[in-house]
């Protein structure tokens, strides 16, 4: 059914980290610490735009990864 918004989008939601995951989930015994070693080399110190933290980056792929591979 086709609808359109009568309201904005001037609405917050918060949601704490701590709350999306259990303490012994396995995204929090993963020590991702090493993306910025390994990725380092590759950026630029003083040309460029300023990056998206690779920490990040990479830890959004692997949760989409890991979500994908538990729904198959």
């Amino acid at each position: 059914m086709f609808h359109t918004r009568n309201s904005s989008q001037h609405e917050a939601e918060f949601v704490l980290l701590d709350q999306l995951f259990e303490e012994d989930h396995l995204l929090r015994k993963i020590d991702f610490s090493f993306i910025v070693d390994k990725v380092k080399p590759y950026y630029s110190e003083n040309k460029g735009r300023p990056s998206l933290d690779p920490f990040i980056l990479f830890k959004m792929m692997f949760i989409a990864y890991l979500n994908r591979a538990m729904l198959l």
